[in-house]
Formats: structure tokens, sequence, C-alpha cells
């Protein structure tokens, strides 16, 4: 088993079974792998509230579950991306939000200020991109129209509490 989150999971099967990209830039990497943040960021205390489970974008940037709480179902946890050049958001309110998000197949920017999806009307989809919408709607699911809603929704339903969160730990390390 990839995961405890069985929708995590079944797209891990699904990702498997793919020669090409489900979305731009993203790629499953191990789950729970700690070794995807800095290594100035080994406090057990930030460690325990945030699994890694994907790469974001092509230069590296990390999405994680954030345990905001101690809900026992991982999958309505918030997901956060931590972006390669700094700059760490939420993108997700959870896990049924994250997987429209990559529906809209577009690679994620992330900065210091903001974290946002862009992609070109004549763009072209990722090779595994109808294969993925197919899997999405089987699912009850649609590809996220507007991903800078999404994002904003979950900015507005996390966004300062991550900050309050995460703060503390940049702080300790020089960061802030």
């Amino acid at each position: 088993m990839y995961s405890p989150i069985p929708v995590l999971n079944e797209l891990k099967d699904l990702y498997d079974s793919t020669r090409d990209y489900l979305a731009d830039g993203f790629e499953l990497h191990d789950y729970d792998d700690k070794g995807r943040f800095p290594h100035e960021l080994d406090d057990p205390a930030f460690l325990s509230r945030l699994i890694p489970f994907a790469q974001a974008n092509g230069s590296g940037s990390t999405y994680a579950i954030w345990r905001a709480d101690d809900e026992p179902e991982l999958a309505r946890s918030p997901i956060v991306v931590f972006g390669d050049e700094g700059g760490e958001h939420v993108v997700a309110r959870d896990f049924t939000d994250f997987l429209r998000l990559l529906g809209f197949d577009a690679e994620i920017t992330v900065g210091h200020e903001s974290a946002y999806f862009y992609r070109e009307e004549d763009d072209d989809h990722s090779g595994s991109h109808d294969r993925f919408v197919e899997w999405l709607r089987e699912r009850g699911l649609t590809p996220a129209g507007d991903p800078d809603g999404v994002v904003a929704a979950a900015q507005e339903a996390h966004g300062e509490r991550f900050r309050a969160w995460i703060t503390p730990f940049y702080e300790k390390i020089g960061w802030a």
C-alpha cells in the first residue's frame, strides 16, 4: 500500500500504469519522504504535521498534506506546496480540490507571495491528460475550470492558520 489514503492509492495505480504525465509537472514520489524538505527544517514538530507526496513542477517544488489538526481522514486535510526557490502556500482545501487542480493540467508556479496555475488556450495537454480526466469523472469529479478560485478558497479557509503555524519554524532557523 502506497499510503493510508484510498484515493491517493488509486491515483498511484493510475500514475504507475501510464508512461506520460497525468498533469504537467506532477510526479508522485515516495509517500512521506521527509527528505523532500531542506535539511534545516528538521524540527520533529514541523515534520510530524507535513506529509510530502509529489513533485509539483519541473523545477522541484513539493506538494504535501498539512495535518492542520488531528483529522483522522487525511484526504480531508489541506494540500500545501513548497516552492523550490522558496514560498509555501495552501493550494487545496482537501484532496478532492487537489485532484481537480491537477485536472487543469498546468504546472504550478510558486513564489514567495503566491502560487498559481496558468496555461495558454493553445497549450497541449499532458500525454495522459484524457485518461486522467476520465479517471476523475469516474469519481464524480471534473477538472478545475478556475484553478485560481480553488487556490483562493483554500487560502481563505486555511492560509492564515498555515502562515501562523509555519512562521515559528522559519524564525527558529532564520528564514523569517
